[in-house]
């Protein structure tokens, strides 16, 4: 059969089994959203889903099967919560996020560690009227009895929206003389 193969099938042949092996090393670090993408991101693609729903919905026992005895997270707004203050905060009148999307972008395991890294969109009913957050995220997993519960999470705001402006900006860098922030 190769001998029948013409000259430039043959090169395109060996470029691909030189090149596909490397493509396979990185897969874990990249959503491409299509069949290929590896069970353990998906799985914890799952887990984020699970943990989104929970938060929204605003289910107790959902969320306790997601966050670690010893979780502790640390908002965007850099507010420090337990697990029994992040389930107590679901039951504050007005308090939690209309909807919370959370995309995994990276997953890497250490033993029954995983890290997972991704951004998020978190909208809410605020004092002036709607708030929509857009950052990122860095979840820190242990696999424990056939489930990943999570012992770590940090937020970080990456862009708000200037409604003035109708522009984005980073939140806390120096916007020229009307900022409050000292030029850096």
């Amino acid at each position: 059969m190769i001998k029948q193969m013409g000259r430039r099938t043959k090169s395109l042949l060996l470029t691909l089994c030189l090149v596909l092996p490397g493509a396979g090393a990185g897969a874990q670090q990249a959503n491409t959203g299509n069949a290929n993408t590896p069970p353990a991101f998906r799985e914890m693609q799952q887990v984020e889903d699970r943990w989104a729903t929970a938060v929204t919905k605003r289910d107790q026992y959902a969320l306790e099967l997601v966050l670690a005895p010893q979780y502790i997270g640390i908002s965007a707004s850099g507010d420090v919560a337990t697990r029994n203050q992040q389930i107590a905060h679901l039951f504050a009148k007005n308090a939690g996020p209309d909807s919370l999307e959370q995309k995994v972008i990276s997953v890497r395991f250490v033993g029954d560690i995983a890290i997972v890294n991704g951004t998020y969109v978190m909208s809410w009913k605020g004092e002036k009227g709607p708030v929509l957050e857009k950052g990122i995220f860095s979840h820190v997993f242990e696999h424990v009895r056939e489930n990943w519960l999570c012992l770590n999470s940090q937020r970080t705001v990456v862009a708000e929206e200037n409604k003035d402006k109708a522009s984005l900006h980073l939140p806390r860098v120096y916007k020229g003389p009307d900022s409050t922030q000292p030029p850096h």
